[in-house]
């Protein structure tokens, strides 16, 4: 089942998606539907799908990030001598003020970085609260998989990785797209399977497969579990490799307005955001900051 959340007449509507119409949820938000374990009513409305703008699927309570994960990202960096290693077992919370769905912009906030990045990875959507279990009882808090693409801000990640931790870099508003929707458990199947494919503008930039990580989900799920799960809650698998960071000329490839960027994931859907300055986004010069 395809979960998505959408506006049709009215804001934050809640359904799941049948071929090109959507059935619509009794149910306030998208956590609400895993607070209740999936148990909520049809409305009997249906929407077309043409109809209907489809937003970030999911705004969660808490956002596990991990990084490290694929060892191809990691090889990529030191090839490039990035300033510091991305091993395994960095974890570190995301913004969720800072989420955005599909074919909402990414703003460019060009006073704050010039190296905007991106990154794909998948996100585990959390079914069931739980604490400190093993990974054999991983699958029963498992519900569903989507697309995220981790934008990053380079230059800002280095200096925070002089002191151990990054967050800032990843933060910013709009820097974490989601969606397009949902898939739940039953329809993905082996989670550890699937092809992964990231473009800017039709150009592959990072192409590689889920079975590459180093850490299976059931063990990434059970890893996080000490920080404490609410139903809603994502995990991240962390990226593959292919950054514009580890690219042989970064500048040419870093983001920048106007680019489009289409992250892709095997029965997860294409998840699409383009790139806009901040003065198309807000139409006011940009505020300065001092540090």
């Amino acid at each position: 089942m395809k979960l998505v959340t959408f506006d049709a007449g009215k804001s934050g509507r809640v359904g799941r998606l049948d071929g090109n119409v959507i059935v619509e949820f009794d149910c306030g938000s998208m956590r609400e539907y895993f607070e209740r374990e999936g148990e909520v009513s049809e409305t009997g409305g249906v929407v077309n799908l043409s109809d209907a703008r489809l937003r970030a699927p999911i705004v969660p309570k808490k956002f596990f990030h991990t990084a490290g994960n694929f060892v191809e990202h990691h090889n990529d960096l030191v090839r490039v001598n990035w300033s510091h290693p991305v091993n395994k077992g960095i974890v570190f919370f995301q913004n969720v003020d800072a989420i955005i769905g599909p074919d909402d912009v990414v703003v460019y906030p060009g006073q704050l970085t010039k190296e905007l990045d991106y990154e794909l990875e998948m996100a585990i959507v959390i079914g069931k609260p739980g604490k400190f279990f093993h990974a054999e009882q991983a699958a029963e808090h498992i519900a569903g998989y989507l697309v995220f693409n981790d934008v990053t801000a380079r230059d800002i990640q280095r200096r925070e990785m002089e002191s151990g931790v990054f967050s800032f870099s990843k933060a910013i508003d709009t820097f974490c797209p989601i969606g397009p929707y949902i898939v739940t458990a039953d329809e993905v199947g082996d989670p550890h399977n699937l092809d992964m494919e990231l473009r800017v503008n039709g150009q592959v930039r990072q192409k590689s497969n889920t079975s590459h990580m180093s850490v299976s989900i059931p063990q990434l799920v059970a890893y996080h579990s000490p920080q404490v799960y609410s139903a809603g809650d994502l995990v991240t698998t962390g990226t593959i490799a292919g950054v514009a960071a580890s690219s042989d000329d970064p500048f040419a490839n870093y983001l920048k307005p106007g680019d489009v960027v289409e992250a892709q994931i095997e029965k997860l859907g294409t998840l699409r955001n383009r790139v806009v300055s901040w003065e198309d986004a807000h139409s006011t010069p940009p505020p300065t900051f001092e540090w």
